[in-house]
C-alpha cells in the first residue's frame, strides 16, 4: 500500500538563489557576467598556452586541462539556471537532473586531480629538478591525466546509478540552482544510508587522498626552499607556487563544508552559498589568479592580443 502513494516524478523545481520575483533580474545578470568572464578567462588560458611554445611543459599542460575543467564546471549548471530565470521557469527534467549530477561530480573530481598533479609537478621541479625530464615525462603526464579521467567517470557513475534506484516522494522541491547530492537524496522516500555512506566514504577519499597529496608535496617543498641559501632564490622558488596554493585553498575551503559535513549540520543558506563558490566563483577566479601571479602567462597573454590585434590590422 506504501507503495502506491510514491508519484513517479518527470521533473524537479530549481528555486534557485531567491524566490523573491524583483531579484531574479539581478541574479541573472549578476551570473551572466560570471559566467561570461569564468568562460572567456578560462578560454583565453587555453589558447595562450596552446599559442606559447614556452608554455608547452608539465606544469602548463596540467592547467590547460584545469581550465578546459572549469569551462566545462561553470557550463554545465549557470547556463540551464540563466535560461530558467528568462522563460520564468523553475523545471529541470528528472534525467537532466541526473545529467547535470553526474558531470558536476566528475568535474569537481577532475579538479580535485589536477590541482594534485599541479602539486606534484612542483615538488618534482623544485626538489629534484636534475629527474623533472623523467619523473614529468609526456608519458607520464598523460597516464596521470587519463587515470584522473578514469576514476572520476567511475566516481560519477557510481552516484549517479546510486541516485538513479531512489523513489521520490510527491515533493520534488530543490532549493539550489542546479540538481546536487545532498537536497536529491532528502527529497528521497526511499533508504537513502547507502548513498550516504558512498559519499562519506568513496567521495571523502576521492577529496582527501588528493589534499594529503598536496600537503605532503608542499611539505617537501617548504623544507627543499628554506634550505636555498639565498632569499631571492626563496622568493622565486615560493613564486611558483604561490597561484598554485590561492587555487587550492578556494577549492577545498568551500567543496568540503558542502559533502564532507555530516547531514544534520546543512542547512540551505549556507550549502546554497558554498555551491556558488566551488561552482560558479572558484572557476571564475582561477583564470585571474594564475594570470595576475604568472610572469609566463601574463607574457603568453599579451603575446595572444598582441597577435590577435596584428590579424585584425590587416
Amino acid at each position: 500500500m506504501e507503495e502506491e502513494n510514491y508519484t513517479s516524478v518527470s521533473e524537479f523545481i530549481l528555486l534557485g538563489l531567491s524566490s523573491q520575483p524583483e531579484r531574479q533580474d539581478l541574479i541573472f545578470g549578476l551570473f551572466l557576467v560570471m559566467y561570461l568572464v569564468g568562460a572567456a578567462g578560462n578560454l583565453l588560458i587555453i589558447l595562450a598556452i596552446g599559442s606559447d611554445s614556452h608554455l608547452h611543459t608539465p606544469m602548463y599542460f596540467f592547467l590547460s586541462n584545469l581550465s578546459l575543467v572549469d569551462f566545462c564546471f561553470i557550463s554545465s549548471t549557470v547556463p540551464k539556471m540563466l535560461v530558467n530565470i528568462q522563460m520564468q521557469t523553475q523545471s529541470i527534467s528528472y534525467c537532466g537532473c541526473l545529467t547535470q549530477i553526474y558531470f558536476c561530480i566528475l568535474l569537481a573530481n577532475m579538479d580535485n586531480f589536477l590541482l594534485m598533479a599541479m602539486a606534484y609537478d612542483r615538488y618534482v621541479a623544485i626538489c629534484h629538478p636534475l629527474h623533472y625530464s623523467t619523473m614529468m615525462s609526456l608519458q607520464i603526464c598523460a597516464l596521470m591525466l587519463g587515470s584522473s579521467w578514469l576514476i572520476a567517470s567511475l566516481h560519477s557513475l557510481l552516484h549517479t546509478v546510486l541516485m538513479a534506484r531512489l523513489e521520490f516522494c510527491a515533493s520534488n522541491v530543490i532549493p539550489y540552482f542546479f540538481c546536487d547530492l545532498i537536497p536529491l537524496l532528502q527529497l528521497s522516500c526511499s533508504n537513502t544510508q547507502l548513498n550516504q555512506l558512498m559519499i562519506l566514504l568513496v567521495g571523502g577519499l576521492i577529496v582527501l587522498i588528493p589534499f594529503l597529496a598536496i600537503l605532503v608535496s608542499y611539505t617537501h617543498i617548504v623544507s627543499a626552499v628554506l634550505k636555498v641559501p639565498s632569499t631571492q632564490g626563496k622568493q622565486k622558488a615560493f613564486s611558483t607556487c604561490g597561484s598554485h596554493l590561492a587555487v587550492v585553498t578556494l577549492f577545498y575551503g568551500t567543496i568540503t563544508g558542502v559533502y564532507l559535513s555530516p547531514s544534520s549540520s546543512h542547512s540551505t543558506d549556507k550549502d546554497s552559498l558554498a555551491s556558488v563558490m566551488y561552482m560558479v566563483v572558484t572557476p571564475m577566479l582561477n583564470p585571474f589568479i594564475y594570470c595576475l601571479r604568472s610572469k609566463d602567462m601574463k607574457g603568453a597573454t599579451r603575446k595572444l592580443f598582441s597577435i590577435k590585434a596584428l590579424s585584425c590590422g590587416l
